[in-house]
C-alpha cells in the first residue's frame, strides 16, 4: 500500500505511476480483442456466404403464362378443397366429488348391535381378564404381595342439628321495652281507629 503514489491532475509521473500501467496494459489488451472479434467476424461472413439460387422460369414457354400466378392459384383452390371441421370448444364442467356427509347412501352400513346374551359374554369375559388373567400375566416369575391389613370400619358421622346445637341458627335478641311499648301502640292504633275506617269506607262503597 505504501507504494502507491497520490499524484496531482495534469502531472505525469514515469516511476510508480500504476494508473498509466494499466492503461497501457489494458490498451494492448483492447486491440488484442478488437483483432479476435475482427477474425471471427470474417470467419462467420466466410461461412454464411451461400450461393444465390438458379434463376427460376416465370413464364411458361407452351401458353406464355405467368408461373407464379399459377402456382399461387392451384394452392388457393388445394386450400379450398380442405377437409376443414370446426372444433367447438365448450367451458369445463364442475367436478363433482361424493362427500360421505352430504351422500348418506355412501356411509358404511350401521353394524348391528349386540343382543343381550353376547353383551354378558363380553362382561364376563372382561371380568375374568381383568381380575385372574391379567394379573397372573403381569405377576409371571415374581412372588405374590402378602396382602396388608384390610382398613377397619369406622363409625359414620352425621351432623344432626337436633343433637349439635352448634349447627342450630343462633337465636334471635329479644326486643327492648322501648320497641315493645312502640309495637303495641302501633297494633292498638290499627284494631281500634285504622281498621273501622277501613272496614266503613268499603261498605259504603259497596
Amino acid at each position: 500500500m505504501s507504494e502507491i503514489v497520490q499524484l496531482p491532475s495534469g502531472y505525469i509521473s514515469p516511476v510508480g505511476d500504476y494508473a498509466r500501467h494499466n492503461t497501457q496494459t489494458l490498451g494492448g489488451v483492447s486491440h488484442l480483442w478488437s483483432d479476435f472479434f475482427a477474425r471471427a467476424l470474417a470467419a462467420q461472413q466466410e461461412e454464411g456466404v451461400v450461393q444465390a439460387p438458379l434463376p427460376v422460369e416465370e413464364v411458361n414457354v407452351e401458353t406464355g403464362e405467368p408461373i407464379t400466378g399459377s402456382q399461387t392459384l392451384a394452392q388457393i383452390h388445394s386450400q379450398r378443397l380442405c377437409n376443414v371441421q370446426d372444433t367447438e370448444i365448450t367451458p369445463p364442467e364442475p367436478l363433482f366429488l361424493p362427500i360421505a356427509e352430504f351422500e348418506l347412501d355412501l356411509l358404511d352400513k350401521p353394524a348391528p348391535p349386540f343382543s343381550a346374551a353376547e353383551l354378558i359374554e363380553q362382561q364376563r369375559q372382561l371380568d375374568t381378564t381383568s381380575s385372574w388373567v391379567r394379573p397372573i400375566v403381569m405377576h409371571q416369575g415374581h412372588p405374590h404381595p402378602e396382602p396388608g391389613p384390610a382398613p377397619s370400619s369406622y363409625p359414620l358421622h352425621l351432623p344432626i342439628a337436633e343433637l349439635e346445637r352448634n349447627l342450630l341458627d343462633p337465636a334471635p335478641e329479644p326486643f327492648d321495652e322501648i320497641t315493645l311499648a312502640k309495637q303495641q301502640h302501633d297494633l292498638e292504633f290499627d284494631l281500634q281507629w285504622a281498621r273501622p275506617v277501613v272496614l266503613n269506607n268499603v261498605r259504603i262503597a259497596a
